[in-house]
């Protein structure tokens, strides 16, 4: 597997912080975005977005991107790849009529998608190019509307897209863009079928844009079968967290993880933390219990609705909460500006998951911490997490905290014990359902009492 290195710089603003080679590299690392060639209004946008100079995969991705060129490209969130392909997109569609969807930028998440979707509109604030983003979770009326309207880019998760396709107003017959954006998770989260169905929905004959963070043979069995003669960007750099960052691994016992995490934060040295757990029960756990011990939290999972995950990442990025609990599915396409701490409640089971879930915080040149809780049986992860980013983390103790201490809660609940819980509860509420029924039968049952001169009233009968 090839992996590429986060790049050095700003994601969605300011710049490029790699330091400068010899010669034509230094003088292409200096490089303004106007040396790109782009529109006046795109540039206008770049400037009022704090854009200075192009990060590594903009400069390298952008100018054949413009000469309509397939590109291939390996990066991870937080190197600048949004504005990689928006800009090159935009600027070819702007000489052209409106009223023809000519881009397609497909995501694996619906926060990733929201995210591309808020950046295009920051990006083409200066022009007439609209967007919309389709996703599943939300209601399909205004995202019908886009396709009836033709929007110029629609940014859209693998399985709601399919949706739209089974109708007849969502065709893209003369789309000329596709973008997909975090291939490899795409794949990870088994979108490889849906990928191919809905390019039998696309012309054959289209620019691709390819970004993922690295390139398992699946990736490039897929990048060989949509791309011609592509131009590739970064293949060769090794995955790696970014510069920023320090880290920190926590030895712990399962059980004392939790009070470990409350005993960091009641330090009052962390402003916010971004927190991934292994499961949906876990990130469920573990935000109860910081609700119990007061700390502003929200969770974000699978298993939350769309509103509710919204309302959840629009607390923490105003600071309303101190805390977010989540499981993978937020450690692409969320982008919280000046995240001062990533805390991996477990260690991931892949290491390139640890360098996207650690990318959350470092971003755009500033400094973050990330901690990992290890439990004794997690140290095998934990040691090919060291392989692949090629260093020892460094095992740190908290001063006052008590390691031989058995918490009296209980963070997961066993499957077997939620299993039986939930049968005794359906088993509860068919009992009562029973009983109400029963109740119901009785009383219709019983004669309705007459009083004597009055006549029974005659039920009225609608219809007639």
């Amino acid at each position: 597997m090839v992996r590429c290195a986060p790049l050095r710089g700003r994601d969605a603003r300011g710049t490029v912080g790699a330091p400068a080679a010899r010669g034509a590299r230094a003088r292409s690392d200096l490089m303004p975005f106007s040396g790109l060639g782009l529109d006046p209004a795109l540039l206008r946008a770049t400037r009022e977005l704090g854009f200075t100079r192009p990060t590594t995969v903009q400069r390298d991705a952008i100018p054949p991107a413009l000469a309509g060129r397939d590109v291939l490209a390996c990066a991870i969130t937080g190197s600048g790849k949004t504005a990689a392909f928006l800009l090159p997109t935009m600027q070819r569609f702007l000489a052209k009529r409106r009223g023809v969807t000519r881009a397609l930028i497909l995501t694996p998440t619906r926060e990733l998608a929201a995210q591309i979707d808020a950046h295009f509109a920051e990006l083409g604030v200066h022009t007439p190019l609209t967007g919309a983003a389709v996703f599943g979770g939300v209601g399909i009326g205004p995202q019908e509307h886009a396709f009836r309207s033709a929007v110029d880019v629609i940014v859209a998760t693998p399985g709601r897209l399919l949706d739209h396709f089974r109708q007849p107003y969502a065709k893209l017959e003369h789309l000329e863009v596709l973008v997909l954006d975090e291939a490899d998770r795409m794949l990870d989260m088994g979108f490889l079928p849906d990928i191919r169905r809905i390019l039998r929905h696309l012309p054959s004959r289209r620019q691709t844009l390819f970004f993922s963070a690295t390139m398992p043979s699946s990736i490039v069995g897929l990048a060989r079968e949509m791309l011609r003669d592509p131009v590739t960007v970064n293949l060769e750099r090794k995955a790696a967290p970014a510069v920023g960052i320090t880290h920190a691994v926590y030895p712990v016992a399962q059980e004392l993880k939790s009070p470990l995490l409350l005993a960091l934060l009641e330090r009052n040295d962390m402003p916010q933390a971004l927190v991934f757990t292994r499961t949906k029960h876990r990130a469920n756990r573990l935000a109860q219990f910081l609700d119990r011990h007061r700390v502003p939290c929200e969770r974000i999972h699978g298993n939350r609705s769309q509103a509710q995950r919204t309302r959840a990442l629009a607390g923490f990025k105003a600071r309303r909460f101190r805390v977010l609990v989540a499981t993978d599915i937020a450690a692409r396409g969320i982008d919280v500006e000046a995240l001062s701490h990533v805390i991996n409640f477990d260690v991931p089971n892949v290491p390139d998951d640890y360098i996207h879930r650690v990318g959350r915080t470092a971003r755009a040149e500033l400094t973050g911490d990330a901690f990992t809780f290890v439990a004794p049986e997690e140290e095998g992860d934990l040691r090919a997490i060291e392989r692949a980013i090629g260093k020892q983390l460094p095992r740190v103790t908290l001063t006052g905290f008590d390691y031989t201490k058995r918490s009296a809660e209980r963070l997961e609940v066993p499957i077997r014990e939620r299993i039986a819980a939930i049968r005794t509860r359906k088993a509860e509420d068919r009992a009562r359902a029973k009983i109400n029924a029963e109740r119901r039968a009785q009383t219709d049952a019983k004669p309705r009492p007459t009083h004597p001169g009055v006549a029974p009233r005659r039920r009225r009968r609608f219809g007639r």
